[in-house]
């Protein structure tokens, strides 16, 4: 015979104590730490434990017999049941607090470096429509929420345009109104649906892989462009055309009309060919450059990395640049550096520039850039950076007296952070979206390296997400 489970305990009213990582909160019971979604400190919960480990529980509330003082109303109607924005019953000011805690905290238990007085997070001045890149789901089998199964209505039509329900690949949930990107992003996806409901158009079947609808990819810039991205799942010329020139003549400001035919079992459009149906094939976006002497461009296209909140990427690229504190002589690597958007921004600063990313497109337009913006000083190369930033890769481009770093979450390869430790630049400015891959990273890097500043960025209101920027010193 088989073992037999255990059953997980079922604790009844408990009291969450506080925020915790991820989006959690986190309870004691019985001497062990029980963290618990969607709760806020002062809450008194039935729990049911889903995950019991020796030194900590994860649980589901069951029941909630007490809210807390500290919730506030959400403002979306999809809350809840939606993935995004799980923040939202708790104020900003909170939100800020646990945040620059999860920086702190991952520093002092991961890192375990020498910390100097860090300065409370920069909040965004936008808390709702923030957003300028979204993407939308077709789907022929929409979830359908608790009260409109209680309702016992008949959903016969079950066609959906909107989020992937959280752990569900298969389900999705239909936006009526979303809060993250300012209009015409939520016009143009409503519009978009009655349209295809109105011609019967398929929805995609996301099981059975089959359908005509796929995905509906919306991206916005600070100066009003606007491009939008459908990925169909197979080629129908009539139906498709159709639909892109009513589109065209409903949403005549659209800068960019791009369309994608992606028959792969995944949503993921990086190695497709994106074709352009009408408009340019991409948007600008404009920033100040450092020091706001004056006003760069940078050219979006369908597969181009740029920071999803463009009005706080300023700010972070500032902490950024004020941090590495360039002088005229020197050389400077931007490693990680998508589009050339951090190499192009402090370019005036510095003698050079030298950018390294591994997606060879995003290099393409990190050139484009440097040159639309009548910059010289910049070098950009595609590759892996632990394999493209060698002794012979410093040799022939000189060697850096700074380095920025801003990887993605998974942080830095062990090699790259070996190797920074032998390139011995005087400083090194390191961007995390992660900051426990960060701290990881720092172990590494204080064998050659102090802790000078720590400055985090709220980018994501009503998220657990947080980007920080540290400043490393050179150990003499």
């Amino acid at each position: 015979m088989g073992r037999k489970r255990r059953k997980k305990p079922f604790f009844e009213e408990v009291e969450v104590l506080e925020l915790a990582a991820e989006g959690k909160s986190f309870a004691r019971v019985n001497e062990q730490v029980l963290f618990i979604p969607n709760t806020v400190p002062g809450d008194i919960v039935d729990v049911q434990v889903t995950k019991k480990r020796r030194r900590y529980m994860e649980g589901m509330v069951k029941k909630f017999h007490h809210y807390s003082d500290m919730r506030i109303e959400p403002f979306c109607e999809h809350f809840g049941v939606c993935g995004g924005c799980k923040w939202q019953f708790i104020p900003y000011e909170e939100q800020l607090k646990n945040k620059q805690k999860t920086v702190v905290d991952a520093l002092e238990r991961i890192a375990k470096v020498e910390l100097p007085e860090i300065p409370n997070i920069i909040p965004s001045e936008e808390t709702t429509f923030y957003r300028n890149k979204l993407e939308f789901t077709f789907s022929n089998k929409e979830w359908l929420t608790q009260e409109q199964v209680d309702s016992g209505e008949s959903f016969e039509n079950r066609n959906a345009l909107g989020f992937h329900v959280p752990g569900r690949f298969d389900k999705v949930l239909d936006i009526k109104k979303c809060w993250l990107q300012a209009d015409p992003s939520n016009q143009i996806r409503n519009w978009v649906k009655q349209y295809a409901l109105e011609h019967q158009l398929e929805f995609f079947d996301l099981r059975e892989q089959q359908g005509f609808l796929r995905n509906l990819i919306i991206r916005t810039s600070s100066n009003a462009e606007v491009m939008v991205i459908f990925s169909f799942f197979k080629e129908m010329e009539q139906e498709r055309i159709a639909l892109l020139e009513s589109f065209e003549e409903s949403f005549p400001q659209v800068t960019s009309l791009l369309f994608v035919i992606n028959q792969k079992k995944n949503d993921t459009i990086a190695d497709q060919d994106i074709l352009c149906f009408s408009g340019r094939e991409y948007i600008l976006e404009e920033m100040p450059n450092y020091g706001n002497k004056r006003k760069l461009q940078f050219k979006i296209g369908p597969k181009s990395f740029y920071q999803t909140n463009s009005a706080q990427a300023h700010k972070l690229y500032q902490v950024a640049a004020k941090m590495a504190n360039i002088k005229s002589t020197e050389v400077v690597y931007d490693f990680y550096t998508g589009t050339g958007t951090i190499a192009n921004f402090i370019a005036d600063q510095a003698k050079k520039v030298v950018g390294v990313e591994y997606v060879p497109e995003a290099i393409v337009d990190a050139k484009f850039n440097s040159k639309m913006n009548e910059i010289d000083n910049c070098a950009f190369f595609a590759g892996d950076l632990k394999d493209v930033f060698t002794e012979s890769f410093i040799a022939e481009h000189g060697k850096a007296d700074v380095v920025i770093t801003d990887p993605p979450r998974a942080g830095m390869h062990e090699d790259v952070c070996k190797q920074l430790l032998k390139l011995a630049a005087d400083r090194i400015v390191y961007v995390s979206c992660n900051p426990a891959t960060q701290a990881r990273d720092l172990q590494i890097l204080n064998e050659g390296y102090t802790v000078e500043q720590v400055q985090a960025v709220d980018m994501f209101p009503q998220t657990h997400h947080v980007e920080n920027v540290i400043l490393l010193k050179r150990r003499t």
